[in-house]
């Protein structure tokens, strides 16, 4: 078993020999452990998520270096679970499947364990300034990214330890999420929400009755106000692709598993959809629709100012379905052009 890594700050790190975890290489990076775009991890530990692709390498001991720090240049739960595992790696792999199976929820918002999303919405309260028990201090850090994970580092063997006793102690950070993944479960469960699948699309609509009302789940360190729980969506399908119908209210979604490279299946390509909003617009005649940038980790085509589309939903499925299949390509993992970048 390597020894543990130090934390350094991503911008300390440019002089530091160190390893990268979910995250873009430095100069001065001797390994890279990530299912980033051009990720350089060793081909034989890809997986995919980060936190999965750090415990392949802690499993594969003929590629083990001794690398004294290691950084990120994000905070996210799956690189705050492959850190954990790279600074204190006998630990970490006494709870393994949980640490992957959150990863998993935090960046595809797939559930496979409940606890491992419980997790995920423990740190999601912990990392919010509106709501978090962590120091103010944390929060205002010029450097938020690199406060984070020297809380969170040393936060996450007490949130493991209480996971263990049954969560009496943190259950309260994830209990309004939780409450939610389950009504929507519910509701997808009971037909009340269809969920259907257009294979040759690889999308998934998502028709949520007008009369529900939505609340806020938080994902990605940001609010979202939606009806459905992204996990119980994104854990009903695999569609990278995804369509929310809501009355005349349609937003789409390119699923984040298109912006990583996954290792156990490829997903189709994002396109450009910025002609499409440009057509949405000329057949709604207002100028309310806005395709996202295709390059972000999860971009939207929707009305930002929330009102309604007088567009029918079978016409915005037909240009939908026109857009994806003739489109030029937007965005591709395997092929990555741009420099730098955040997730």
């Amino acid at each position: 078993m390597p020894a543990g890594a130090r934390f350094a700050p991503y911008a300390a790190a440019r002089n530091l020999p160190n390893i990268v975890v979910d995250g873009a290489p430095l100069p001065s990076t001797l390994l890279n452990l990530a299912h980033w775009p051009n990720n350089q991890s060793p081909p034989a530990v890809r997986r995919d998520t980060s936190t999965a692709t750090v415990f392949a390498w802690l499993d594969a001991a003929d590629l083990h270096q001794s690398i004294p720090w290691v950084t990120n240049n994000h905070f996210d739960e799956d690189g705050l679970f492959g850190m954990y595992a790279l600074t204190e790696p006998e630990r970490a792999l006494r709870d393994r499947d949980l640490l992957i199976a959150a990863s998993y929820a935090g960046d595809f918002g797939v559930v496979t364990d409940r606890d491992g999303a419980r997790l995920c919405f423990a740190i999601e309260a912990l990392t919010d300034p509106e709501v978090s028990p962590l120091p103010a201090d944390v929060f205002a850090e010029p450097d938020r990214v690199a406060a984070l994970y020297r809380a969170m580092l040393e936060s996450l063997p007490s949130l493991l330890r209480d996971f263990h006793d049954g969560w009496p102690r943190f259950g309260d950070l994830w209990a309004l999420q939780d409450e939610h993944l389950t009504t929507s479960r519910a509701l997808l469960a009971d037909g009340v929400v269809t969920l259907v699948e257009h294979p040759q699309l690889d999308l998934a609509v998502v028709r949520i009755p007008p009369y529900l009302r939505r609340r806020t789940a938080r994902r990605y360190l940001m609010d979202e106000v939606v009806v459905v729980h992204p996990f119980a969506i994104n854990s009903a399908t695999q569609r990278s692709r995804i369509l929310r119908v809501q009355g005349q209210h349609y937003e789409f979604e390119y699923r984040y598993e298109s912006w990583v490279q996954l290792a156990s299946r490829r997903v189709p390509l994002r396109v450009r959809l910025d002609a499409l909003a440009a057509r949405l617009n000329q057949l709604d005649d207002s100028q309310g629709w806005v395709a996202e940038d295709p390059t972000g980790t999860v971009p939207r085509l929707h009305r930002p100012d929330g009102t309604p589309t007088a567009i029918p939903l079978d016409t915005f499925l037909l240009e939908l379905e026109a857009a994806l299949t003739s489109a030029p390509v937007a965005w591709d993992p395997y092929d990555w052009q741009k420099d730098g970048g955040t997730a």
